[in-house]
């Protein structure tokens, strides 16, 4: 959470996150990591393959709409808490030196994955939904990615009016960051929450926008397109989008695009070919 924004390091060789969804409702991926022994097999394939970091969720966010239909079925915090806390220990014993995400917007799921080892928390509503979630983040000496969003779990449209989407979402973000900032959070990162509300050009919009979120900012970006559906227009078409598991490639150059521009977080699915692609970037680019 340190990545200079104007430093050679944000434009050409962000950090991966890998995302290890504990759900069985994910959009992508829901019901691959079941047991405890499933979450450590692949945080160690992801570690090996050069993730930074790992985001671990225990409640799909994924938005309704005509990509996805029905929105997630929402998660009580019990039942999100069993499924996330004996992850994290399991990862905390097994990989010591894993810097681990917990990618949720309750803040008793939050304390309980800080308490059990977490190192910072993924907030896909920016910390909207429930503004005590910076204070748990700060009691804990945590870090906060404060995400762009509209709506609640189970009902976050996949688009939603927006006259200047660069605009209304740099503005909600600078609304969470100095909320975090005034309750003592040590690191805020901010994720422009491609997807979340947004039509496929509003999501091209942020993308190209980028170095406009660094310079306002002058923090950690994320970009988190991976296996999206608006990934799956660019490499298909509108009516015909390039189904989940044809995404990959159009998922990592979006990233790539992100990054040229100064984002310095690619939250990802795959991450060897990430890692491997901006390595090979940044030869290229020089950096």
């Amino acid at each position: 959470m340190t990545v200079a924004p104007d430093g050679p390091l944000a434009r050409v060789g962000a950090l991966v996150m890998g995302i290890l969804n504990l759900t069985p409702d994910s959009f992508s991926d829901g019901g691959q990591l079941v047991t405890v022994d499933d979450v450590l097999r692949c945080a160690e394939q992801m570690l090996e393959d050069g993730a930074a970091m790992l985001d671990l969720g225990g409640e799909s966010t994924r938005p309704r709409g005509t990509a996805y239909g029905a929105g997630a079925a929402a998660v009580d915090v019990d039942e999100e808490i069993r499924r996330v806390v004996p992850a994290v220990e399991a990862i905390v014993q097994r990989f010591p030196e894993a810097i681990l995400s917990v990618d949720t917007y309750k803040p008793a799921v939050a304390r309980a994955a800080l308490e059990a080892g977490a190192h910072l928390v993924n907030d896909v509503t920016g910390l909207r939904l429930f503004p005590e979630m910076a204070a748990v983040c700060a009691a804990a000496g945590a870090s906060v990615v404060a995400m762009h969003s509209t709506g609640v779990s189970g009902q976050m449209p996949h688009v939603a009016p927006a006259s200047d989407i660069v605009q209304t979402v740099g503005d909600a973000l600078e609304a969470a960051v100095a909320a975090a900032e005034a309750a003592g959070v040590p690191g805020v990162a901010v994720d422009p929450g491609f997807g979340f509300g947004k039509t496929p050009d509003d999501n091209l919009r942020l993308i190209q926008a980028t170095r406009s979120f660094v310079e306002r900012f002058r923090r950690p970006v994320v970009v988190a397109v991976s296996r999206k559906a608006t990934v799956g227009i660019v490499v298909g078409s509108s009516d015909a989008p390039a189904p989940v598991d044809e995404r990959l490639f159009g998922s990592v150059g979006l990233a790539l695009a992100a990054v040229a521009g100064g984002a310095s977080i690619v939250r990802t699915h795959d991450v060897r070919p990430t890692v491997e692609a901006l390595r090979a970037f940044a030869a290229g680019w020089g950096g």
